[in-house]
């Protein structure tokens, strides 16, 4: 079974080009954020990795569900499922610029190769626990997949 990640070149190109077929105009099939609040929330998501963004602690009841589904992920390589909960610094419920918010996008995106490629990501997350380099480029190809998906790219 195949398992996508952001520091494949393929992979990596996919999203970046996934990113870039989305328009102002682009819906999306679920949720309540519009295209420019999805791109701003990726990138938010993103520099968590890059620890820009710093999450706060959670109790052992959510550690013990974020490192069961990062498991059962890896293990099904499924996707995440609809509407799904997030923390609130990762929230975006406010108007944003769209162009903006899609080039910050993309050049933290290529941060996050950068970063990869260097072996300078954590080894741990709030919600997942223990990461290693190839948790983090598969779980982050994974919400980027899921939210591209999301809308139609």
């Amino acid at each position: 079974m195949v398992r996508k990640r952001l520091n494949d070149p393929v992979c990596f190109t996919e999203i970046v080009d996934r990113i870039s077929r989305l328009s102002q105009n682009s819906k999306g099939r679920w949720g309540k954020m519009d295209v420019c609040q999805m791109l701003k929330h990726c990138d938010l998501v993103l520099q968590i990795a890059l620890q820009k963004i710093e999450l706060p602690p959670i109790n052992i009841f959510f550690r013990i569900i974020g490192v069961t589904t990062k498991i059962e992920m890896y293990v099904f390589n499924n996707g995440i499922p609809r509407n799904m909960p997030t923390f609130q610094k990762l929230i975006v419920n406010f108007e944003c610029d769209f162009d903006e918010s899609k080039t910050n996008l993309l050049k933290t995106l290529k941060e996050f190769r950068e970063a990869c490629e260097h072996a300078k990501l954590p080894e741990s997350h709030r919600l997942f626990g223990t990461m290693t380099e190839k948790d983090w480029e598969f779980l982050e190809y994974k919400h980027l997949d899921h939210h591209l998906k999301q809308f139609n790219v």
